[in-house]
């Protein structure tokens, strides 16, 4: 299921920055399991396209889990991938999810403020009310945009960057997203994947100064389409 030249979806794309709609189950760069990270993949596109020699400069700006689909943001020069790097820092990237979620939540906004403390040894976060040790606060916006029969459709707009932070504050107010066996769905997708899409994200472009607006499409999916 992994991408491959030929089925990369490229959304934005100039000499600093390629921005590219991640499919599930692809990682974004290389970790212990071995498997070509997606990174690898555009590097070859960049290569084959630009008729580059020798190896292609490519920075990682950001990542989304492995099961998480959407909108990631790459560097094509180390000058873009430094900027883009303190904007995130900044917080002066925006970033807007979509998750479906089990059920119907009772408000249809909300604003969701915990602390997460991350547990590298089984790779998850947990949730607290209040700040504990090594936790980090972590704050989300969700909005109700659809409800389908025994699922809502969520956006879903981030004030802190935590590890698995979306999934495991819906999960911590009753709504885990459909598919995350990890954080309490009653049970997983035929394909591995969770339905959280980065469906959009906002910048000024590191170079050219321009605004940068990128809107992913969902996957071809029953639920994604019914949304």
């Amino acid at each position: 299921m992994h991408s491959t030249k030929e089925n990369l979806q490229i959304l934005f794309e100039d000499n600093h920055i390629i921005i590219v709609n991640k499919r599930s189950g692809d990682i974004t760069q290389g970790d212990k399991t071995g498997d070509k990270p997606l990174s690898d993949v555009v590097k070859e596109y960049v290569k084959e396209k630009y008729n580059k020699p020798g190896d292609v400069f490519l920075g990682v700006v950001h990542r989304l889990d492995r099961p998480t689909s959407g909108v990631i943001i790459f560097a094509r020069t180390s000058k873009s991938l430094e900027r883009l790097n303190k904007m995130l820092r900044d917080k002066n990237i925006s970033k807007t999810y979509w998750a479906v979620v089990k059920d119907h939540p009772k408000k249809e906004k909300d604003t969701l403020i915990n602390y997460l403390k991350k547990n590298p040894k089984n790779n998850k976060s947990s949730v607290y009310p209040k700040e504990v040790t090594d936790s980090k606060k972590a704050i989300l916006h969700y909005n109700l945009i659809k409800k389908l029969d025994n699922h809502s459709l969520l956006e879903i707009d981030l004030e802190t960057g935590r590890h698995h932070q979306i999934r495991a504050q819906l999960s911590a107010i009753g709504f885990p997203i459909k598919g995350d066996l990890k954080y309490g769905f009653n049970r997983s997708n035929k394909d591995g994947s969770i339905h959280l899409h980065a469906r959009k994200i906002v910048f000024i472009h590191p170079v050219t100064k321009v605004e940068v607006a990128v809107i992913a499409p969902t996957p071809d999916e029953v639920i994604w389409n019914a949304c």
